[in-house]
């Protein structure tokens, strides 16, 4: 008889909101697995993790990267999810097609959660992190089970097919990926990328558009932005923000975390998410857990 511990009958002091991280380890720190777990601790929530990719990586750029035979990604992502059960999942980057697909047979059993797709396609430095099957399948497989996705312009040409100038430019595209999407998904499409004296950041949603406006830091040390919004969100739902709270107070905590961004190596440094322990949480009614 299969069974799974749900730990209610243990005592002690009441869980904490769990969240789940599907990522490749970054062996710097900054990114990755590694960010995405920080971040949930930084935020007060429990991170448990499935390990896509093994990269070898430092503030100078990915150097090798090597994928995570399928079968085992499932395992990991079966076991956690049948004991654990997390309801909150962000997913970075996934390597290859045969990694994405199963990680979409898996999470076809449990419909009950919330996903937050992070399209890792490129490092900084350019290096791929998904091949072209592996953007196929993502767009099949994993985009209709999506709370959420969250593109940057690059990445939301590619998969849309388009070309990204303007504002209006990024909210067709992001409109073309909610339909792709089956429009039950929002898109959050990061737009760092764009021309302007303010970044500009856009969610298409069932609600309409909405922009997150942001005055653009004049920094090189921005290793992890991604996983750092990405799994923020994530572990804001996971406190019970609403989508679109959590994507601005998610926006906020990023900036800020850019802000105080840690100079590491002789490279791109990683932004720090510990400058946030002790600030208040927009709406939540709760200080940040230090």
């Amino acid at each position: 008889m299969n069974m799974t511990h749900t730990g209610q009958n243990r005592t002690g002091p009441p869980a904490p909101p769990v969240a789940l991280a599907i990522a490749g380890s970054d062996s710097g720190g900054g990114a990755g697995i590694q960010q995405d777990i920080r971040v949930f601790t930084c935020l007060g929530v429990f991170g448990a993790s499935v390990i896509t990719a093994i990269t070898a990586q430092n503030s100078l750029g990915v150097h090798e990267a090597r994928a995570v035979e399928p079968g085992l990604v499932a395992r990991q992502l079966q076991v956690v999810m049948d004991d654990i059960s997390p309801g909150f999942i962000k997913c970075g980057m996934l390597a290859n097609s045969a990694v994405v697909k199963a990680i979409s047979s898996v999470l076809s059993g449990f419909p009950q959660r919330h996903l937050v797709l992070d399209t890792v396609i490129l490092s900084k430095n350019g290096a791929t992190l998904l091949d072209p099957g592996g953007i196929e399948a993502l767009k099949e497989n994993l985009f209709p089970m999506a709370t959420l996705i969250t593109p940057n312009v690059p990445e939301a040409a590619l998969l849309a097919g388009t070309s990204i100038d303007n504002e209006r430019d990024a909210v067709r595209t992001a409109t073309i990926l909610r339909e792709k999407a089956g429009n039950k998904t929002a898109i959050l499409l990061k737009g760092g990328h764009l021309k302007g004296a303010e970044a500009v950041d856009i969610l298409v949603d069932s609600s309409g558009v909405s922009y997150f406006r942001h005055p653009r830091i004049d920094t090189r040390h921005t290793h992890g932005t991604g996983c750092t919004l990405s799994s923020a969100i994530t572990a804001l739902l996971a406190r019970g923000h609403a989508l679109k709270e959590a994507c601005r107070t998610g926006i906020q905590l990023t900036q800020h975390a850019i802000e105080n961004a840690f100079p590491l190596g002789s490279g791109t440094g990683p932004l720090n998410p510990f400058c946030w322990n002790g600030h208040a949480l927009p709406g939540a009614g709760a200080a940040i857990i230090g």
